[in-house]
C-alpha cells in the first residue's frame, strides 16, 4: 500500500473502531460483514474498504506492546516468505484508545477458493493431492528451520481452513499469530494471548493449557496430526485414510508415524478445548454487558459446527 492509501485506511480504522458493536458489528456506524471465524478472532470486512479483510486484536495496554507485536508479525511474515510460502498481500494499522487494538488487513480471497471449502467441491483425488500439497508446503518450515537453526525457529498452524487456492498456487493465510523463536526463546509474550479469556480462568488457562497450545504449533508430527484431526470438524473424515500414509511420508526420519487412533483421540481433546473456551467466552461476554456496564471487546464466533 502506498503512503496516501495507509492514512486513508488508519482514518478509517480509527473511526470504525470508535463506532464499533462487538456483539453485532453489522450494526457499527461503519458496517462490518462476517467473513469467517477462527478460534480466537473473527475475519470480517469494513464498508469502505473494498476488497480487504481484517482480523482485529484488542489485546494491548498501551501503544509500545502494540508496536512490538506488529514488528514481530512482520517478522514472522518475512521469515515464512522466505520460507517459500506464498502469503496474501497485507496491512498492519495500530488504533490507540483503551485497549490499544491491532488490525492485521489481508487482500480478500474468494470463499469457495479455500481449501476447507475445496475438499468439499472438488472430486476426490483432486482433493487429496491438494491437501498432499498443503503438507509439502507446511515441511518448507521445517527445512528452513533445520537451515536457520539456531537463530530463528518458525511454527505454523497448518490446518485446511488456513489455506486457499490462487491460480494453482498455495496461499497460507493464518499469519497474524506471530508464533516464533529466536535462539530458543519464544517472542510471542503468551500473556498477550490471555488477554481473550475471562479473567477468573486465566490462571487455569495459563498452567494446563496455554503451554501445550502454543507448543505444538513447533512440531512437525503434531501439525500433521491437527490438520488430519481437522478434518471431522471440516466434515470430511472419509479422507483421512488416504492422508494418514502421505502425512508419514512427509515426516523426517526420527520421527514415529502418526497413527489413526492418536488422531481420533487428538481431535476429541481439541474440541474439547475449544467448546469449552467458547463457552466460557461467551459467559464472559455476558458479565462484562450485562453485569459490569462495559464494552466487551471481542467479535466472538456463533456457533461452529464440529
Amino acid at each position: 500500500m502506498g503512503g496516501k492509501v495507509m492514512k486513508n485506511l488508519q482514518l478509517l480504522l480509527e473511526k470504525f473502531e470508535r463506532g464499533l458493536n462487538p456483539q453485532q458489528p453489522e450494526k457499527s456506524e461503519i458496517r462490518a460483514i462476517v467473513k469467517g471465524y477462527g478460534e480466537i478472532s473473527s475475519i470480517f470486512a469494513v464498508e469502505g474498504l473494498p476488497g480487504w479483510v481484517f482480523k482485529r486484536l484488542p489485546l494491548f495496554t498501551d501503544e509500545k506492546v502494540a508496536r512490538r507485536y506488529s514488528q514481530n508479525y512482520l517478522h514472522y511474515t518475512g521469515a515464512l516468505k522466505a520460507a517459500g510460502l506464498i502469503l496474501p498481500e497485507d496491512s498492519v494499522t495500530i488504533v490507540n484508545g483503551n485497549p490499544v487494538v491491532l488490525y492485521i488487513g489481508q487482500k480478500e480471497i474468494f470463499g469457495e477458493n479455500f481449501c476447507h471449502k475445496l475438499i468439499h467441491t472438488l472430486p476426490e483425488n483432486d482433493a487429496i493431492r491438494m491437501a498432499e500439497n498443503i503438507l509439502g508446503e507446511i515441511k518448507k518450515v521445517w527445512l528452513y528451520n533445520r537451515q536457520m537453526a539456531p537463530e530463528i525457529e518458525l511454527s505454523i498452524d497448518g490446518q485446511i481452513s488456513n489455506w486457499a487456492m490462487n491460480d494453482d498456487n498455495l496461499i497460507f493465510v493464518d499469519t497474524s499469530t506471530p508464533l516464533f523463536k529466536v535462539n530458543g526463546d519464544e517472542q510471542l509474550d503468551p500473556e498477550l494471548l490471555l488477554n481473550s479469556t475471562p479473567g477468573p480462568l486465566k490462571w487455569i488457562i495459563r498452567k494446563f493449557f496455554l503451554q501445550g497450545v502454543m507448543e505444538r504449533y513447533y512440531d512437525l508430527r503434531l501439525v500433521y496430526t491437527d490438520l488430519l484431526a481437522n478434518l471431522y470438524k471440516e466434515q470430511k473424515p472419509g479422507l483421512i485414510g488416504a492422508l494418514l500414509p502421505l502425512a508419514n511420508e512427509h515426516l523426517e526420519e526420527d520421527m514415529k508415524e502418526i497413527t489413526r487412533k492418536e488422531i481420533d483421540d487428538y481431535y476429541k481433546e481439541d474440541k474439547f478445548i475449544w467448546q469449552l473456551f467458547l463457552v466460557l467466552r461467551k459467559m464472559d461476554r455476558w458479565v462484562i454487558n450485562n453485569i459490569l456496564r462495559k464494552r466487551y471487546q471481542f467479535i466472538l464466533p456463533g456457533k461452529i459446527k464440529r
